[in-house]
């Protein structure tokens, strides 16, 4: 072996006892493609079932109930809720409580055996998946034979898209996807460069308690997420022509709420990270699970029971909920308590591990 070789052999064996040493690093090697294997053969599923759906059955007759029946058994719905007409149907849907409102009227039968549409369906039209696929119920027969044939037993009405445009469900989302990458990732080697340069011995030094320095790396970058979120949402409009139907004020609270969040999750990240690219590695680790499970590339509910534990744990699938419910369906945070609730716990529990796992001290 030419001694070109041996210095090249040498290097490469250098560089894997240096991988070797890295536990981090060499978990990413085995952990990364697990993971996508994992989140793409086994979590995401674009053939979408179980649509939450509410009944509003004035006529309530069993005409009315075996559609109702024959509707769940296509297993394109599941009946989770109950109203009392279309006004409270639209109010759930507003709230994000269901993806689809059935009305029957009390008149439901005269209107089969007139041969037209007898009952309407109410689709949440912010995600286009969900309404092409509440489509399918439009051609649902007739819920006894010797009624005449028609067109359909429902008449589909779109809300929030109806032109089905996929830039209206995925430049909101876009809001929470670059924030929690740009803001975990900001935060994430904040702690280890302050330990790469040194500025920890500084520290040390001043009256700087744990909970102070933690929340002084935090504030600077509130200010820069809600720069980005006004600049997402400026491009959205005057490039797409995305709509902001609900309140501004609403949806930057939402996102501050969403903003701390991630960067309470990124000063966790930089207590367990020891080098910056350590940190960055564990941002991408974060990242995909977030990207792929929360709802905003494949829809929500057409992944297994397990997958959809794991993704409302994640802030990034409630901040999506929280997001496209303001700008596409012009619903107020007073509706969507439940997912300011989960953010405002995830912040809690980040901060907290990050403190008490922060140690202002040499070693």
């Amino acid at each position: 072996m030419s001694a070109r070789w041996q210095r090249l052999v040498a290097i490469a064996r250098k560089e894997v006892k240096q991988l070797r040493r890295d536990r981090l690093t060499f978990g990413m090697i085995i952990g990364v493609p697990l993971l996508q294997i994992l989140l793409f053969g086994y979590a995401i599923d674009t053939d979408v079932r179980d649509l939450r759906a509410a009944v509003a059955d004035q006529a309530n007759t069993s005409a009315s109930r075996e559609l109702v029946r024959a509707a769940e058994a296509s297993q394109l719905i599941d009946v989770v809720a109950v109203a009392a007409g279309p006004a409270q149907l639209k109010g759930q849907l507003d709230a994000g409580d269901i993806d689809i409102g059935i009305f029957i009227p009390p008149d439901f039968e005269r209107r089969l055996q007139d041969a037209r549409p007898a009952a309407q369906l109410l689709i949440n039209g912010s995600d286009p998946t969900i309404a092409r696929i509440a489509q399918q119920l439009v051609r649902l027969p007739p819920p006894f034979t010797n009624a005449p044939a028609a067109a359909g037993v429902f008449e589909a009405r779109t809300y929030y898209n109806p032109e089905q445009r996929s830039q209206v469900q995925i430049v909101p989302g876009l809001i929470g996807v670059i924030l929690n990458l740009t803001m975990v990732l900001f935060t994430a080697i904040a702690i280890v460069r302050e330990r790469e340069r040194g500025n920890l011995e500084l520290l040390i030094t001043t009256p700087v308690r744990t909970p102070e320095l933690m929340l002084g790396k935090i504030l600077p970058y509130v200010l820069i997420g809600l720069v980005q979120v006004s600049i997402i949402l400026a491009a959205g409009a005057w490039l797409f022509d995305v709509p902001l139907r609900g309140s501004p004020l609403d949806l930057y609270l939402a996102a501050a709420l969403f903003i701390v969040a991630t960067l309470a999750l990124g000063l966790t990240i930089s207590t367990l990270a020891k080098t910056q690219f350590q940190a960055m590695q564990l941002t991408v680790f974060t990242f995909l699970p977030s990207i792929l499970l929360s709802g905003f590339m494949f829809p929500f509910h057409g992944m297994p029971l397990a997958a959809r534990w794991i993704g409302e744990i994640l802030p990034l699938t409630h901040f999506i909920r929280l997001v496209r419910g303001i700008a596409v369906r012009g619903a107020g945070l007073a509706e969507m308590g439940a997912e300011l609730l989960a953010l405002s716990v995830f912040t809690v529990v980040m901060l907290g591990l990050a403190i008490a796992r922060f140690h202002k001290r040499l070693d």
